[in-house]
């Protein structure tokens, strides 16, 4: 049935993703960075894409989240609505765009819902933004929120291992998620905390919870494109499901199209004019 009503989706809102959470039917979602990707991705009739912030690390090669600016977010994000019929665009605030500033943080959501045709914004962090958050919804902006491994806050951390094991740190977590949701969040993204506690959450809330690396028990699941279909080889936690090993495959590619090159076969008699 599931499936079924799936397939029926015309235009992925908000709204939907509610209905699909109320229904148990599970949310999928993606990151996505440019055009060309997302077109293969919407095609292939994913609910949710993410333009993340990862774009950081996966797209300009920085160590962290934090080095990537909201007119390069506004690019990316341009580029990936272009290519989308069905999917729910959510672009990320970058870091410095929206912290402890409600007037940044809607300045720059309007940015991005103006520049980018963007559909709804993502920020990270529980009651320390709720002001910003209430703010860009004045705005008729959509908000997903982030809780648990908030990669923004790297050094606040000082390390990317699982969040939320001590009961200090799940109590705030549940805290926050709640929080979220009577601020007017649509949904909520879960990074790397333990299954028990991420469906602790969503029992306790009613929008739709993704996870990445968070279980089964939520609404929905994330994953970096990158890592999921083996272009980066070098980034392997134990959520992480590898689809495809396009790293060697486009390498044995490239490999033997410079060896066609340098051999003289392309091109070849029917490949010239």
């Amino acid at each position: 049935m599931s499936t079924q009503t799936h397939k029926e989706v015309k235009k992925v809102t908000t709204h939907v993703l509610q209905e699909m959470k109320m229904r148990g039917e599970k949310i999928s979602m993606l990151t996505a960075y440019d055009y060309s990707m997302a077109k293969i991705f919407d095609e292939a009739r994913i609910d949710v894409l993410l333009v993340g912030d990862s774009a950081s690390n996966v797209m300009h090669g920085h160590e962290t989240t934090l080095p990537i600016t909201l007119d390069e977010m506004i690019s990316h994000a341009a580029a990936v609505i272009k290519a989308v019929d069905r999917a729910l665009v959510v672009v990320d605030l970058p870091f410095g765009s929206y912290q402890g500033n409600s007037k940044e943080a809607l300045n720059s959501s309007i940015r991005i819902m103006k520049e980018a045709e963007a559909h709804a914004v993502k920020l990270e962090g529980g009651e320390e933004v709720v002001e910003s958050i209430k703010r860009i919804l004045t705005a008729g902006i959509p908000v997903m929120g982030h809780l648990g491994l908030t990669p923004q806050s790297i050094y606040k951390f000082g390390t990317y291992e699982v969040r939320a094991k001590e009961e200090a740190e799940a109590e705030k977590l549940v805290r926050d998620a709640k929080t979220l949701e009577d601020s007017g969040c649509f949904a909520l993204v879960l990074e790397k905390i333990p299954a028990t506690l991420a469906k602790r959450v969503q029992d306790s809330i009613q929008i739709p919870v993704i996870g990445i690396g968070a279980g089964p028990h939520v609404a929905g699941q994330v994953l970096v494109s990158h890592d999921m279909l083996g272009i980066n080889k070098d980034f392997s936690p134990k959520f992480l499901r590898r689809y495809l090993n396009l790293f060697d495959e486009i390498k044995k590619a490239v490999e033997q199209y410079v060896d066609d090159v340098k051999t003289g076969d392309f091109p070849n008699q029917k490949e010239q004019y």
